[in-house]
């Protein structure tokens, strides 16, 4: 029986990735990623994000003297050169602030935030199909608004403490519980509850592993993405930047929220029974086979007709 277990785990952990990753699963998730328009909804939610981010990094900044984004940033993505003089322009604030900038400030901000979780509860409420709240699920956006702020605090932390071990894989390690928590509590406070917990988890685990792989991804990236874009549009080209950067982890936030929706339906369907047969999971996969292979010959065949027919020319 001992010699026989690795086995029996090999094969189960094939039979469970060809179950979820069996070509008509992977089309209902494609299919309800088109059906909230996920492009869209990524753009849209980026541009919420430096809408209210920017003016409210400069407002933390006038209030909290310790407070400064622009750092944050340079340390965050390692930016040099013309890239972190660029964002430290895009976030410098005149100084000494009245008091009416810090008024109006505070009332921009308080709005452009506002804005922002709206357009992630809008989210919600496409994905799970859910009634449009708008303004009546103000109150929970506020208190979405100030966990935001912790979160972001302790993400900051925790980079702070354990960004210089191995190469920042143990801060994203440590991190990564932290988001998916985060992540399951947005969906449940934004859809105003809802949403249950466990029906979200499948969105806050792919959410916090997507993220934490776009952060591997971001370090090496961004820096080059900065000074090409201030280079060739100078302080601007920071802002390109930066919503670049959002339209990435929103996308794939929104890519989550789509899987997490088809997983909860899954596990719904397991639960009262309709689970599909091991025939029917093989048959969708040779068919996928069968399609690769048919296409792969009409190309050899193609390159090769090609080829006879160059030189006979």
């Amino acid at each position: 029986m001992e010699g026989r277990t690795p086995g029996f785990n090999r094969e189960r952990l094939v039979r469970t990735l060809t179950f979820w990753l069996r070509p008509a699963f992977a089309l209902r998730i494609i299919n309800r990623f088109q059906k909230i328009l996920g492009f869209d909804r990524s753009m849209a939610l980026a541009s919420s994000a430096l809408t209210a981010l920017v003016p409210l990094s400069i407002l933390l900044g006038s209030v909290f003297a310790h407070y400064d984004a622009a750092e944050r940033i340079i340390e965050r993505y390692n930016l040099t050169g013309a890239g972190a003089s660029a964002v430290s322009s895009l976030f410098s604030s005149s100084e000494g602030p009245s008091a009416s900038f810090g008024f109006f400030g505070v009332v921009f901000a308080t709005i452009s935030v506002l804005s922002f979780a709206r357009a992630a509860q809008r989210l919600f409420e496409q994905t799970w199909d859910l009634k449009p709240l708008s303004v009546r699920n103000t109150r929970n956006g506020l208190w979405w608004i100030l966990t935001l702020g912790a979160y972001a605090l302790v993400i900051t932390l925790l980079s702070a403490l354990l960004g210089g071990y191995a190469l920042g894989l143990v801060a994203l390690a440590c991190e990564a519980p932290v988001t998916a928590a985060f992540l399951v509590w947005t969906g449940w406070i934004l859809s105003a509850r809802r949403i249950s917990w466990p029906d979200l988890l499948p969105f806050g685990v792919t959410g916090a592993v997507l993220t934490a792989t776009y952060s591997v991804g971001a370090t090496i990236y961004m820096p080059r993405l900065f000074d090409s874009s201030v280079t060739r549009y100078g302080v601007v080209g920071a802002v390109f930047a930066m919503i670049s950067a959002l339209f990435a982890v929103m996308l794939s936030l929104v890519a989550s929220a789509a899987l997490g929706r088809e997983v909860r339906d899954e596990l719904t369907r397991i639960r009262a029974g309709h689970r599909p047969s091991d025939r029917e999971v093989r048959r969708q996969w040779d068919n996928v086979v069968e399609q690769t292979r048919s296409r792969w010959r009409m190309a050899r065949g193609e390159i090769s007709r090609r080829q006879t027919k160059g030189p006979d020319q």
